[in-house]
C-alpha cells in the first residue's frame, strides 16, 4: 500500500563508548612561609575535605613536599587552582598549587 516498506530494518549500535573526560591531579606544594592551618582551611573550603582528611592531606604536604588535593577535569581542577592562589595571595601566603594528568 503506497509504496511503504514494512521490513525496514534499523541498526541500534549497542556498543556505543563514551570516553570519560581525563582526569586531574590538583597538587598543593610546601613551602616554608604557609601555616599548617591555613592549608587545612584550603583542603576544606576549597576541596570540601574533612577535618581529618585536611589534617593527613596537610602533613604529607608538610613531610613529603607535595600532596594530592582531588581529582577533577580539566577545567574544574584549573578553577581550584586559580581558586587557592587567590586565597593565599589574599592572606599574604605563597602557597603554590598545580595540575597534572591522572
Amino acid at each position: 500500500m503506497g509504496g511503504l516498506k514494512e521490513d525496514i530494518n534499523i541498526r541500534i549500535e549497542e556498543n556505543i563508548k563514551t570516553d570519560l573526560p581525563k582526569l586531574y591531579k590538583v597538587l598543593l606544594h610546601n613551602d616554608h612561609y604557609t601555616t599548617m592551618d591555613f592549608v587545612v582551611y584550603i583542603l576544606q573550603s576549597v576541596f570540601n575535605k574533612s577535618h581529618d582528611e585536611a589534617v593527613r592531606i596537610m602533613l604529607k604536604v608538610h613531610h613529603e613536599g607535595i600532596g594530592v588535593a582531588g581529582l577533577y577535569i580539566r577545567s574544574i581542577a584549573e578553577t581550584k587552582v586559580a581558586t587557592v592562589h587567590k586565597l593565599a595571595k589574599d592572606n599574604g601566603f605563597p602557597l603554590r598549587c598545580s595540575i597534572s594528568p591522572e
